[in-house]
């Protein structure tokens, strides 16, 4: 990056400038005449963030690639463009704090270069450029927002995927476990009910054995469908661990739990696994835990309680329900 003219030589017309757009010459032209104005070849770094020493860059030529600090903390890629009549670097020197993003040129380009002092005497000696710059910043400020919203709705689409189930699109035990103490919390607050009902699939390695264990999964998947099928929109269900399934059911007490564990436990039965058979599998059945929620008792002690049921259905035979 060298310096090959002053902006009184450059040409450039002053109006061009967005800092400068609307002002009088006479205004800003004693301070700016003397600007450097340097040539920077393509791919030659501008600025980094170790460099020190606020100072404004205006493109009079060419483009700038310009890497945000944050974004690179973050790990990402995404670079602004600035081009001819922009500038960047502004809050280097409104917060001293030297630059703090990377910069590149983009193709050859032409820069004006204004030191942090000779901003301050163009912000005190003219109010156009304070307006100005204010404007500049207020735009920076939307548009930082608005990237923030869109970083925070991408990372909240992958935490709502990170807990979902692949196999059977149910909620996963990660969701379980970060959702079921604060549905707890909310039935005991309200004095509300809160049941569960843990589903184990009877004789899941025997089915896996005979048929083989893609069929396995498609058993699983018939088996998740079923169950959403079966439940209010208010209600949920997700996959516990390998073919236990657990569904939650808000404000419902024991016996309305023990009567939906019920007609699931029948539907069930009559799902049909391979749809290019069309008939049902008998064997295609599971057996069912119910448990309701009891003055304070948490969500483990919940959930041991329903997996206590359900030991006592498989017990008493399989494909039936327990309490």
């Amino acid at each position: 990056m060298e310096q090959f003219t002053t902006f009184a030589q450059s040409g450039v017309a002053l109006g061009d400038l967005q800092l400068f757009r609307d002002i009088a010459p006479q205004e800003v032209m004693p301070l700016l005449a003397d600007c450097p104005v340097v040539r920077v070849a393509e791919g030659e770094i501008v600025a980094d963030a170790r460099h020190k020493g606020g100072r404004l860059y205006i493109v009079l030529r060419g483009a700038l690639s310009v890497m945000h600090a944050d974004a690179m903390s973050a790990g990402e890629r995404a670079t602004a463009k600035v081009l001819p009549g922009e500038c960047v670097g502004e809050l280097s020197v409104l917060d001293e704090s030297g630059s703090s993003d990377s910069m590149c040129a983009l193709e050859e380009s032409a820069l004006l270069v204004i030191d942090a002092e000779r901003l301050w005497r163009l912000i005190d000696e003219s109010n156009g450029v304070a307006r100005n710059l204010l404007r500049l910043l207020s735009f920076r400020v939307r548009a930082a927002n608005a990237q923030l919203r869109r970083r925070h709705k991408v990372g909240e689409f992958y935490r709502q995927l990170s807990m979902v189930d692949g196999l059977t699109n149910l909620y996963n035990r990660a969701w379980l476990d970060e959702n079921l103490p604060a549905m707890v919390s909310t039935a005991h607050s309200a004095g509300e009910p809160l049941s569960v009902i843990m589903i184990d699939i009877d004789r899941f390695k025997q089915f896996n054995d005979e048929h083989g264990h893609q069929c396995g999964d498609e058993a699983l998947r018939a088996a998740a469908k079923v169950i959403v099928d079966g439940l209010r929109p208010t209600d949920c269900a997700a996959r516990y661990g390998g073919e236990e399934l657990i569904v939650l059911l808000p404000a419902t007490n024991r016996d309305a739990a023990a009567m939906v564990a019920q007609r699931l436990c029948e539907q069930l039965r009559e799902s049909v696994v391979f749809a290019d058979m069309r008939k049902p599998l008998p064997h295609m059945t599971a057996s069912f835990g119910v448990a309701t929620l009891a003055d304070g008792q948490d969500g483990q002690a919940l959930v041991a309680q329903a997996d206590a049921a359900l030991y006592r259905a498989k017990e008493a035979g399989r494909d039936r329900v327990a309490g």
